[in-house]
């Protein structure tokens, strides 16, 4: 895929490091069902190159990514579907945005597995970077938030913002980490702390519980950043990979994918119960914004409120 067909992201390569950066920063890098497509074609990209030794992952303007782009819970007819890219799906299509938001009216009769089919394709995206035969390493500033985190944590490693702002906040209600990372990242009962609750962690949070290998002030996360990948990118590119392919075999072994398929089932279930389908309305009623505030008030959490996503 060329950089001209790239809708929201941006893809560039030098001196043994690929670039790709998420570009809808009005939206906060949300995402939508294009996405997770361009990322899995970039990252393909990057490892058929044998000049690039190491991915980095970034999001352009005020955050990583917010989550998915969920403006039809305010207003179905909002939607621009020429922009989602689908014309050419065929009908009925899991990735279609008509049949997506058709499946999730609370008048009809909700298809799980149409559901399944949709969310697991995304995943599949985001998992890209975990398959990758080269390293991913993800600079995350401001925010990375539901969906986000659950592409983030597709990664091999985080480095992150001092006061940048992680986590799944839609445990709440309407959401479930289709990636399951958390519990391979941070463990069972730190897990349960995050997901019991939506909480989110700060960056220096995510670097003391080892979510993040470094976090560093605003200021010094680039130089950071820029350090470990240049450091990464000494080694040859039969190294790093036999590095990788050993390491992730211990996730694999911890049952991983059959976690991730129970995980993205229960996403769907999530935005199908009668708590997810009040969510839904009050959305449409006054604002997605709104109704997330509402969601966290009790919490003390409303959230960053310069995104728009889930």
């Amino acid at each position: 895929m060329s950089q001209r067909e790239l809708r929201t992201m941006t893809y560039a390569s030098q001196d043994k490091i690929a670039r790709i950066t998420l570009n809808r920063p009005k939206r906060g890098n949300s995402i939508t069902f294009e996405m997770p497509q361009e990322l899995a074609a970039c990252v393909e990209r990057a490892n058929l190159d044998p000049s690039v030794h190491v991915i980095a992952l970034s999001g352009n303007g005020k955050g990583f990514c917010g989550g998915y782009d969920l403006g039809h819970a305010e207003d179905p007819s909002q939607v621009d579907y020429a922009e989602e890219g689908r014309s050419q799906l065929p009908p009925g299509s899991p990735l279609d945005p008509k049949i997506v938001l058709e499946n999730h009216d609370s008048k009809r009769t909700w298809d799980p597995m149409l559901d399944y089919a949709m969310m697991s394709r995304n995943l599949r995206g985001f998992m890209s970077l975990f398959h990758s035969d080269k390293p991913v390493v993800v600079k995350i500033h401001g925010f990375c938030v539901g969906g986000g985190s659950d592409m983030a944590l597709c990664a091999d490693l985080l480095v992150v913002e001092d006061d940048a702002k992680i986590g799944y906040p839609p445990a709440r209600v309407w959401g479930c980490p289709t990636s399951a990372m958390w519990i391979h990242r941070i463990g069972v009962e730190r897990t349960k702390r995050l997901l019991f609750t939506g909480d989110c962690l700060s960056g220096k949070e995510a670097a003391e519980w080892g979510l993040a290998v470094e976090s560093a002030p605003a200021n010094q996360l680039d130089d950071r950043f820029e350090a470990l990948l240049t450091r990464i990118a000494r080694l040859p590119v039969n190294q790093l990979m036999m590095m990788k392919m050993l390491t992730n075999q211990a996730l694999l072994a911890q049952g991983l994918l059959q976690r991730q398929t129970l995980a993205t089932v229960f996403d769907g279930i999530t935005r199908h119960t009668a708590e997810g389908y009040a969510f839904s309305e009050r959305a449409r009623e006054v604002g997605f914004r709104q109704a997330v505030r509402e969601r966290d008030q009790a919490f003390g959490d409303a959230g960053p409120s310069t995104y728009k996503g889930g």
